[in-house]
C-alpha cells in the first residue's frame, strides 16, 4: 500500500462510499524481547492457607511469548479529525451478555454533620458542630460540599465560604459587598472554591441558591437582554450578555432564572428546553437579521413563534435571492455543560454554574491576521464542512446521505444475530437520536438532522421543537444512565455555504467517574468496554418518549 492510499479521504473514516461501516479488528501475537538482568523476587502476602504469594510471574527467565492476546476494535470515527475509538473484545463481550447493566449506580446518601452526632455519646453543642465544621482541611470541605446531600451541611458550609445578610428568621436575603479600586463591586467571599461548589450542589436549601448564584446581578454586571416566561409551568429564563468573553464578540448565556430553579435533568421541562433554544434561536436570528440588513418586526420584547418563523425565512429569502449578503458574522456556536464537579484536590472536574444553562454565539466569518491581512475564523462546523468535500471528491458520494444509509444498516460488531444490532434509539421525520459507532465519549449519543438542514436559519418550526425535544430526551436518558456531567456542542455550517448535503449535528458527551482523560485522549484514542450497538440497547431502555 502506498503512502496516498493510506491516508486517502475514504480510509480516514468508517464509513464506507457503499454506505456501511468498516472498521480494523487487531488479533495481537508478538514476542517481547526480555532485557532485563536481575531478579527481584520477595513475598507479596499469603494465602488463607498460609502459604506465602511471590512474584514469580513478573520475572520470566527468558523472553515473553503471546500467541492470542486479546482482540481489539478500531474504528475510525465518521469524522476524521475526532479521532478513533478502541473496544477491546473481551470486555464488549461481556458486556454484551447484560447490557441493561450499562449505568452507574446512585450515590449514597453524605451528611457530616449527621455522622458527628451519632459518633457522640452527648448531644453535641452547635458552638461544637460549628467548630468541627471550622476545622476540616480544605481538601475535605471541598469534599464535603461536592458530595454531601444534607442541607444542613451545606448551610454551613455556605455561612464560612462568605458573609450573608439575614432576616428576623435567619434566612439568606443577601450578601455583603465591597467597592475595590476603579469602582469595582464584589461580594465579600472568604473562599471562592468553597462558595462555587457549595452553589452548585443542588440540595443546598433554595434560599442560598437565590442569594448566591441565581438572582439578577449577582453574578455581576451583564446586562440581561432577553426573557422567556411560560407562567403555566413557572419556566423562566433570562439571557444574559457576556462582554469581554473568551469567545471572541462576545457571547450569550440562557440561564433559568431566581424563581425557576433547575439543577437536575429530571427538573427541566420540555417548556424549559423550549425557552432555552428559543432564546438561542431569537439571538441568531436577530443578529443576523441585522447583519444582513433585514428589518426587525420590534424592539424590546420576545418574538412569538410566528414572528421567529417570518424572521427566518424573510432572511433566507434575502440572502438566497442575492438582495444582501451576511456581511460579518455567518455562524453560530452553541454549547451546554450540564453538572459540576470539584474534587478534594482544587481539580476542577467540570465548567457549569446554576446546572442548567446554554450558551451561544455568533462566530466571524473572517479575522484581521497580524500580518494585515485576513484569515476565516474558527468554527467546529468547519472541519466537517472540509472533510466531506474531500470525501465527495474521492468518491464521488454525498457524505452525510452516505452515513445515514450506514448507520441503517449496521451490523454488530461480534456478529452475533441474538442481540440488537441498531444505533438508532428515537428518531422522527426531522431527526435522529442515535449511538456513533465510534464513541468518543464511553457514553457519546448524537443528534442529527434527517433533512439536508445544516445552520438554525435552515430549520424551521418542526425541525426546531425535533431537535429541542431530542436534546431533552438525550440528556435525560443520559442522567436516567447516572452520568452528571454532559457536556453538548453543536456542529454547524456557514450561513452561506452552498453545500446542500451537510447536516446538523449535536454531539452529547458525558464524563464518567473512571474516564477523566489521560494520554490516550489527548491522542484521539477513544477506549470503550461496551459494543456501541449494546449501549444503543440500553439507551432504548432509559429514554422516555412521554415527554
Amino acid at each position: 500500500m502506498t503512502t496516498n492510499e493510506c491516508f486517502s479521504v475514504d480510509s480516514q473514516t468508517c464509513v464506507s462510499p457503499d454506505g456501511r461501516f468498516i472498521y480494523g479488528i487487531h488479533r495481537p501475537f508478538f514476542r517481547a524481547a526480555n532485557l532485563r538482568e536481575h531478579e527481584y523476587i520477595s513475598a507479596l502476602g499469603k494465602f488463607e492457607d498460609g502459604r506465602p504469594f511471590k512474584n514469580h510471574d513478573n520475572f520470566p527467565d527468558g523472553d515473553v511469548i503471546e500467541n492470542a492476546a486479546d482482540w481489539v476494535f478500531e474504528i475510525r470515527n465518521p469524522f476524521p479529525f475526532r479521532g478513533a475509538a478502541f473496544i477491546t473484545k473481551n470486555r464488549a463481550d461481556a458486556t454484551a451478555e447484560h447490557p441493561e447493566n450499562i449505568g452507574l449506580p446512585p450515590k449514597p446518601p453524605v451528611s457530616y454533620v449527621q455522622s458527628l452526632r451519632k459518633a457522640s455519646d452527648i448531644r453535641l453543642s452547635e458552638e461544637c458542630i460549628t467548630s468541627r465544621f471550622e476545622t476540616l482541611p480544605e481538601a475535605l470541605k471541598l469534599s464535603l460540599a461536592s458530595t454531601s446531600t444534607d442541607p444542613e451541611d451545606l448551610a454551613r458550609l455556605a455561612d464560612m465560604a462568605c458573609d450573608f445578610i439575614r432576616n428576623e428568621s435567619g434566612e439568606p436575603t443577601g450578601l455583603y459587598y465591597r467597592e475595590g479600586s476603579h469602582g469595582k463591586i464584589s461580594p465579600r467571599i472568604r473562599d471562592h472554591k468553597l462558595f462555587e461548589v457549595v452553589a452548585n450542589n443542588r440540595a443546598l436549601p433554595d434560599t442560598y441558591k437565590q442569594v448566591m448564584v441565581l438572582k439578577p446581578g449577582v453574578q455581576g454586571r451583564n446586562e440581561i437582554i432577553g426573557e422567556w416566561r411560560h407562567d403555566a409551568e413557572q419556566s423562566h429564563i433570562f439571557e444574559y450578555l457576556r462582554r469581554n468573553s473568551y469567545i471572541p464578540w462576545g457571547h450569550y448565556a440562557a440561564n433559568m432564572a431566581h424563581d425557576a430553579i433547575r439543577y437536575r435533568i429530571e427538573d427541566l421541562s420540555l417548556n424549559d428546553m423550549i425557552g432555552l433554544r428559543r432564546l438561542y434561536y431569537q439571538r441568531i436570528y436577530v443578529n443576523t437579521a441585522i447583519d444582513s440588513g433585514v428589518a426587525l418586526p420590534s424592539e424590546k420584547r420576545s418574538l412569538s413563534s410566528d414572528e421567529l418563523e417570518t424572521l427566518r425565512l424573510k432572511i433566507v429569502d434575502t440572502v438566497h435571492s442575492g438582495k444582501t449578503t451576511v456581511r460579518n458574522f455567518n455562524c453560530s456556536l452553541w454549547g451546554w455543560n450540564y453538572g459540576f464537579g470539584y474534587a478534594g484536590s482544587g481539580y476542577r472536574l467540570h465548567g457549569s454554574h446554576q446546572q442548567i444553562h446554554q450558551q451561544f454565539a455568533m462566530i466571524p466569518s473572517k479575522v484581521r491576521t497580524s500580518g494585515k491581512g485576513e484569515t476565516p475564523a474558527f468554527a467546529c462546523g468547519d472541519l466537517i464542512a472540509y472533510f466531506i468535500r474531500n470525501y465527495r471528491a474521492a468518491t464521488g458520494r454525498p457524505f452525510f446521505e452516505t452515513y445515514i444509509k450506514a448507520i441503517r444498516n449496521n451490523t454488530r460488531m461480534d456478529g452475533r444475530t441474538d442481540r440488537p444490532a441498531g444505533l438508532i434509539i428515537h428518531e422522527d421525520d426531522q431527526t435522529m437520536l442515535f449511538v456513533p459507532k465510534a464513541q468518543t465519549s464511553q457514553w457519546e449519543i448524537q443528534i442529527m438532522t434527517k433533512p439536508p438542514i445544516g445552520h438554525v436559519l435552515e430549520a424551521d418550526s418542526d425541525s426546531r421543537s425535533s431537535i429541542d425535544r431530542s436534546l431533552l430526551l438525550g440528556a435525560r436518558m443520559l442522567s436516567a444512565l447516572g452520568a452528571e456531567m454532559v457536556t453538548c456542542i453543536e456542529y454547524s455550517k456557514r450561513f452561506d455555504s452552498e453545500d446542500t448535503d451537510q447536516r446538523l449535528i449535536y454531539a452529547l458527551l458525558p464524563k464518567l467517574p473512571q474516564s477523566p482523560g489521560s494520554f490516550t485522549e489527548a491522542q484521539l484514542r477513544w477506549i470503550n468496554g461496551h459494543y456501541p450497538e449494546d449501549f444503543a440497547a440500553a439507551c432504548r431502555q432509559k429514554v422516555d418518549l412521554s415527554i
